[in-house]
């Protein structure tokens, strides 16, 4: 076995055991409020949230969950809040591909936390950018009162849905809403803004004020079904279009509606037949070495991921600590940019440090995206960055200047873009990478990934520089034990803070994926950006 194939098995190794780790927490996260509220929930005659998405979802389809992490170790005072209490992501119906948002009332009744009303509009965004139907399953109490100061009343707080509801509505994205449980106060406005809205039978409940706050407020004495049951709003306030007598006839109602739906395709991207990239299932997990200070060839990673392994590389001896080119990933013709770890020479003969984006590969990559925007390919970011070079030498041959130009291009794409952060993705370059800020289709992160504005180790000696200097200040002596003990604890709150995990559960990323489902991922990212427009491509001011 030679040193290359050696090091492909440890690659591999280590990324099992990080991808146990994270099925692991997946498991758990899955458990929603924990066994005997699940068993509560069906002695009430209903499914659990992640039961009704597996019966509304096409048999032997996948659901691409997004948001899983959402609240990940946060919210420890109130118990925790697994999937931020909502489950949401993209599932077939009918063969059609939906966005689906379901409350989960196993967690704190389908309370919504912060995180539930961002991880909702986060849901809502995905359908509005792409276009494509989105189904409500609603079974929540409404806002988390403890924390209301949080959710309702900020721009991007619980009231930001229902000013979507009617955006969408406007805009022809179908909304579908099922009342399965409580749909109470505010939150009752989500169905009926929506352009269709179910009830089921003895379950399902939607009023502004339940029986006791009506009392309170008025003194007049009403049980839950007259005030707002299947019943009465089938019949008598019209607020519902469909009754059903039990979840499996709510589904199925939702189901025909969205099979009754026309398909129109407003950008035609480019596909052919699918190939896989090797016979090798696993070779993309046998790319990225454990320590992510080490080098790798970026072609390798690409080669893996792609069909057939076949990359059309742009400009291939220029700027290569950027790798940019044409492939197909799942037969979708798709434009890729990718930092490359390697350590390369330039055209002029210097050592260039991989992960490192200089100003020769910052204006290839801000060429390439202009021309897959000319064409109207859409754009995968492969992030394993480190950031711009920095010193006298880039500052003066305007590295600032041709970082800007790749900002600029990327910000002002209009085709679709996806984000996969395989490795780092530290400061700037996150930025110059499609990162969260600049409306990626998708965000996804493998459980190799690490979000930060610079690595660990060189955020922990910073930040050790300042408080002993700050220290010392004070006249105070800091003995070299201590400053090792210090410097440990700021390295580990710091590299807490890059984990992936942290990063998904505050909705950074999407998700944190399996490697070996990025190919599925981008597929279904790009099918659903066909049914959106493309808007004009225009260019800013860049400085030559």
């Amino acid at each position: 076995m030679t040193k290359k194939e050696q090091a492909a098995l440890e690659h591999e190794d280590a990324m099992h055991l990080s991808l146990s780790r994270l099925n692991h927490r997946l498991d758990k996260i899955r458990e929603g409020g924990g066994a005997k509220r699940i068993a509560k929930q069906h002695a009430n005659g209903k499914l659990t949230a992640r039961e009704r998405v597996a019966q509304l979802c096409d048999e032997s389809t996948d659901f691409l969950e997004f948001g899983a992490f959402a609240g990940y170790e946060m919210y420890e005072e109130y118990g925790g809040c697994p999937a931020g209490g909502v489950v949401t992501g993209y599932g077939r119906v009918h063969g059609r591909l939906c966005v689906i948002v379901a409350n989960d009332a196993t967690v704190k009744a389908g309370a919504w936390f912060p995180i539930a009303a961002k991880k909702n509009l986060r849901a809502q965004e995905i359908a509005m950018e792409n276009r494509v139907p989105i189904i409500y399953l609603v079974d929540s109490a409404g806002v988390f009162l403890p924390m209301q100061d949080e959710i309702f009343p900020d721009k991007e707080h619980f009231g930001r849905i229902f000013r979507n509801n009617a955006k969408m509505s406007a805009m022809g994205v179908p909304q579908i809403a099922a009342v399965m449980g409580s749909c109470v106060a505010g939150g009752a406005y989500l169905p009926i803004m929506s352009d269709e809205s179910l009830i089921v039978e003895g379950t399902g409940s939607i009023f502004l004020a339940g029986p006791y706050l009506v009392r309170a407020a008025i003194g007049e004495k009403v049980d839950a079904e007259d005030l707002g049951g299947a019943e009465m709003h089938a019949s008598v306030s019209g607020v519902i279009d469909y009754k059903c007598k039990d979840d499996q006839e709510c589904l199925a109602t939702i189901r025909d509606l969205v099979g009754r739906m026309p398909q129109t395709i407003l950008t035609n991207f480019n596909r052919i037949e699918a190939v896989p990239p090797s016979d090798d299932n696993n070779a993309i997990l046998k790319v990225l070495p454990e320590d992510r200070a080490k080098p790798y060839e970026g072609r390798e990673l690409i080669a893996a991921l792609v069909d057939g392994g076949k990359f059309t590389e742009f400009k291939e001896e220029y700027g290569q600590t950027l790798l940019c080119g044409y492939a197909r990933i799942d037969g979708w013709s798709v434009g890729i940019v990718a930092n490359n770890r390697q350590v390369v020479k330039s055209g002029k003969g210097e050592m260039q440090f991989g992960g490192v984006i200089y100003s020769d590969s910052a204006d290839k990559a801000a060429r390439f995206i202009m021309i897959c925007n000319q064409k109207g390919i859409p754009l995968v970011f492969l992030h394993d960055v480190s950031g711009f070079m920095v010193g006298s030498r880039s500052e003066q041959g305007g590295i600032i200047k041709d970082g800007a130009k790749m900002v600029n291009a990327m910000s002002n794409s209009v085709v679709p873009k996806f984000s996969i952060v395989a490795g780092n993705s530290y400061g700037a370059g996150n930025y110059a990478m499609c990162g969260r800020a600049y409306d990626p289709r998708l965000m996804l992160s493998w459980p190799s990934a690490r979000l930060a504005v610079m690595g660990g180790a060189q955020a922990a000696k910073v930040l050790l520089q300042i408080q002993v200097g700050s220290r010392k200040a004070k006249g105070e002596i800091v003995t070299a034990t201590e400053e090792k003990e210090l410097l440990k604890k700021i390295t580990d709150r710091y590299d807490a803070q890059t984990s992936p995990y942290y990063a998904a559960a505050r909705l950074w990323v999407d998700e944190i994926i399996d490697p070996r489902a990025t190919r599925s991922w981008i597929s279904a990212g790009v099918e659903a950006a066909q049914f959106a427009p493309t808007e004009e491509w225009k260019m800013g001011v860049l400085q030559t």
